[in-house]
């Protein structure tokens, strides 16, 4: 064992017999809470992420194969499943990635109630679509029959158009659909549902896309896109390229008369995901100013244990030791403090973030952050991170101010009160 260390090992905080000063105390509380900032910042941060990830990628299709002439002309924004489910089809690999697919159709319609009105946009889905999601968030009813014999009136609704426009389940009202003339649809509500994701909810109804087909006078393979929803979502573009040759392939093949583009849900949601972007710089900024302010509080810190030790370096250099011996043992020595309060603040951090995780006590406007309460998601690999951060950036703050001990001769030392 090196002296330094070893020599370290036996001092306390504390002068002599005495525990550690109120300024040590107080320094100690300063790098606590820091910690605690740093830590809570973190799993704050990655739970919004997570959760606002997780709702997108639940309410939105993963992959979105439409027409390359969208934009055009409206004839140009349709679809035909045949062509499509066949272009996945004929790449096995490709397939073998595919967690569910479905004809999707969306037109703007306006809710037509005896008091009132609301625009909003009709999802139309037919039977490959997943409703694992909106099932969970499914608050009353049940969700729409898209069987071919069913009824092709059904909706759910959310429970915020619900509230705006005082409906409930069993309603019935009209949906008028506005091209060229004014086309109306009766719709059942059959189900109310609540994803507290709110640009979702106060737009979108979801029923049968055959309804949307007679609107449009489509054939029952007509839609706007199809989505394609992957079992690992890792390697979105890659799997987009994928697909786009795959379509490509069997449209040449075929002699299809429609060429598709394939979109990711990052593409398709670019101001959510750069949202979310944003809250890493937050997160950067929040732990820069909290190691500012801890590496002031650590140099503090040591200058105080100096200062309470001051007799013992002119002791120490009277004996022959050389300066960089003395340092290391006064940043060994802070090391103490900074081991300390690592501990005391991740047991502080994480136990605040698992009583947040679990009982969801600080809430949150759903309307502004797209969920109820302050989430919470804990990363093992970055709170480690985090502290072998703390720890690097805790010594680095020392050497500097360590070198104060030079300046300090065993003559004046020894008269030192």
């Amino acid at each position: 064992m090196k002296v330094e260390l070893f020599i370290a090992r036996k001092l306390k905080l504390g002068n002599g017999k005495k525990s550690a000063s109120p300024s040590l105390n107080v320094a100690t509380i300063g790098i606590v809470l820091a910690i605690l900032i740093m830590i809570l910042s973190v799993v704050i941060v990655l739970g919004f992420k997570s959760e606002i990830t997780h709702k997108l990628y639940s309410i939105n299709p993963h992959l979105k194969v439409s027409n390359a002439g969208l934009g055009m002309d409206d004839n140009y924004s349709i679809v035909n499943a045949h062509e499509v489910f066949n272009g996945i089809q004929s790449d096995s690999l490709f397939f073998g990635k595919v967690q569910s697919m479905s004809l999707i159709a969306e037109k703007p319609a306006i809710l037509k109630t005896d008091e009132d009105f609301k625009g909003v946009m009709y999802r139309g889905v037919d039977d490959g679509y997943d409703w694992s999601y909106l099932s969970a968030c499914l608050t009353e009813g049940h969700l729409p029959n898209l069987a071919d014999t069913a009824d092709t009136r059904e909706i759910i609704v959310s429970k915020k158009l619900c509230d705006q426009l005082r409906l409930k389940v069993g309603d019935k009202l009209f949906s008028y659909f506005i091209d060229n003339k004014v086309k109306a649809r009766r719709s059942i509500i059959v189900g109310i549902y609540n994803t507290e994701f709110d640009a979702f909810d106060k737009s979108y109804i979801i029923g049968n896309i055959k309804l949307l087909q007679s609107v449009n006078d489509w054939n029952g393979f007509t839609g706007n896109y199809v989505g394609v929803n992957l079992r690992n979502t890792d390697n979105l573009s890659g799997d987009a390229q994928q697909l786009y040759a795959a379509l490509a392939k069997s449209t040449i093949e075929h002699n299809y008369p429609t060429l598709h583009t394939v979109s990711t849900i990052t593409q398709n949601n670019m101001s959510y995901f750069a949202w979310l972007s944003m809250l890493d710089m937050n997160v950067i900024i929040i732990l820069v100013l909290m190691i500012i302010v801890s590496s002031f509080t650590l140099i503090s810190a040591l200058l105080m244990i100096i200062l309470e030790r001051i007799r013992m370096v002119g002791v120490l250099k009277s004996l022959g030791c050389s300066n960089g011996m003395i340092r290391k043992i006064f940043i060994y020595l802070t090391g103490k403090l900074i081991i300390r309060a690592i501990i005391i603040g991740n047991v502080l951090g994480i136990g605040l973030a698992l009583v947040q995780k679990c009982f969801h006590i600080i809430k949150l406007n759903p309307e502004a952050y797209y969920m109820s309460y302050v989430p919470i998601e804990i990363d093992a690999t970055a709170l480690l991170l985090l502290n072998l951060g703390i720890v690097v950036m805790s010594y680095i703050a020392l050497i500097g101010p360590s070198h104060i001990v030079s300046t300090i001769k065993p003559t004046t030392t020894m008269k030192f009160d």
